[in-house]
């Protein structure tokens, strides 16, 4: 066996153990991580120290380093994360169903973990610390396959992790790190149909394309994001750009960042004007059509403006640069992102509710917003705890994926006797 079979071995029989734990072990273990992760934050923030060094020298861009970086901030926010999805209901052995036929048979539909979940991500440490805790209090056992940006620091918090395991009384294979970070670890695991029930990919566009096109393992597909915001004629221009810049400057690396502005040709010049000034002092650079770079008039000499061009459109910058297309009207706003959008998350800014309507009905994304950025699309905005991914897909999963969709049913059936 390879050393990937044996530790997707060692999983499934942990998650054996895991899948029949209760609440109250569930959430000892839980609480134990997460005082753990506190009380070794030395470590994890030494081993972080180490990767963002190696970033630097090689060369990896600001906002990716941003990605990568831990600090006690960050770490109090995993650490209350943790305690945010003890709080929550424990998904397992829910009844979603029950049903009693004519023959007295007693049918019930009750929710069970998935198994053994395997999870293929990239410079983001904090993931390491979501996807095992909201694997662990769903039931089930994950094998986590990070980038080698973030190898050292995720060596550091899985041992951390797992010495709380162990102190709870779960099994250390719960929650397990693929050590290699090669081309060839990725490839195995999305093989290791034997032991894992599923995988899914975080990551870039290239990341997941490979996993969905590649793994015999099923996959749940978490989408690259192209988010849109588009401002209607109808907008409160002042709201409208608040929002754009909240959705493209907050935090523009990550998947629900906004990378392209769709603008009513109505509004275009006054609401470039207001919106304008406040991009520029946070150093977006922008890509326009010709009607945007008309509209900005002098401005659009500025050495952040440049003309877009095509592949501008379905460009998933992670960086601060935004898009800027002009549309005549919602519809043509609608078909744009049809075309371009990667069915993550759209907004739209207008103080028209029919026009809001619109947008919101025809628009097919994971979350659609009205007057609101793109930035909360994420398990902890919407109340479900830390998020295993943005799933883009229709299938199981839509959305920030929490504890209900990292589980399945079974349908538990009992008789008096009765035969067929």
């Amino acid at each position: 066996m390879t050393a990937l079979e044996i530790q997707g071995e060692a999983a499934k029989k942990a998650s054996r153990v895991l899948a029949v734990a209760s609440t109250e072990t569930k959430n000892k273990a839980l609480k134990a991580i997460a005082e753990a992760i506190s009380a070794g934050r030395d470590r994890w923030l030494k081993a972080n120290a180490t990767d963002i060094e190696n970033a630097k020298k090689a060369g990896m861009r600001e906002s990716l380093q941003d990605r990568l970086l831990l600090n006690d901030a960050r770490v109090d926010g995993i650490v209350k994360s943790i305690d945010e999805i003890i709080a929550l209901n424990d998904p397992i052995g829910e009844v979603l169903d029950t049903v009693t036929r004519p023959n007295g048979l007693n049918i019930e539909k009750r929710r069970v973990p998935i198994g053994v979940i395997g999870i293929i991500y990239e410079a983001r440490p904090n993931v390491t610390v979501d996807a095992a805790v909201l694997t662990l209090k769903s039931g089930n056992a994950t094998i986590l396959r990070g980038g080698k940006e973030a190898i050292n620091s995720n060596r550091e918090v899985v041992k951390i992790m797992q010495e709380a395991l162990v102190s709870a009384g779960l099994p250390a294979e719960c929650i397990s790190l693929v050590q290699d970070t090669s081309r060839d670890s990725a490839t195995e695991l999305m093989n290791l149909t034997d032991y894992v029930d599923v995988l899914i990919p975080r990551g870039g566009k290239g990341l997941i394309k490979s996993v969905v096109q590649n793994a015999k393992v099923p996959v749940i597909q978490t989408g690259d994001g192209v988010c849109h915001v588009y401002i209607d004629k109808d907008a409160d221009l002042e709201m409208g750009a608040k929002i754009l810049d909240n959705a493209k400057t907050s935090r523009p690396s990550v998947c629900n960042a906004a990378e392209c502005a769709l603008v009513h040709k109505d509004v275009l010049a006054d609401f470039m004007k207001v919106a304008f000034p406040i991009l520029k002092e946070k150093h977006v650079a922008l890509r326009c059509d010709d009607e945007s770079l008309n509209a900005l008039g002098t401005h659009a000499r500025d050495s952040a403006v440049t003309k877009a061009i095509p592949e501008d459109w379905d460009t998933e910058y992670g960086d601060f640069i935004l898009a800027v297309k002009t549309v005549a009207d919602v519809n043509e706003a609608i078909d744009f992102i049809t075309e371009h959008g990667t069915m993550h998350s759209e907004a739209i800014v207008t103080e028209n509710a029919e026009t809001a309507a619109e947008f919101l009905n025809k628009v097919d994304a994971a979350a659609v917003y009205w007057n609101a950025s793109t930035r909360f699309t994420d398990g902890g905005e919407f109340g479900l705890g830390a998020e295993i991914g943005i799933s883009t897909q229709k299938m199981h999963a839509r959305g920030p994926m929490g504890l209900t969709e990292l589980t399945s049913y079974k349908y538990v059936v009992t008789g008096k006797g009765q035969i067929r």
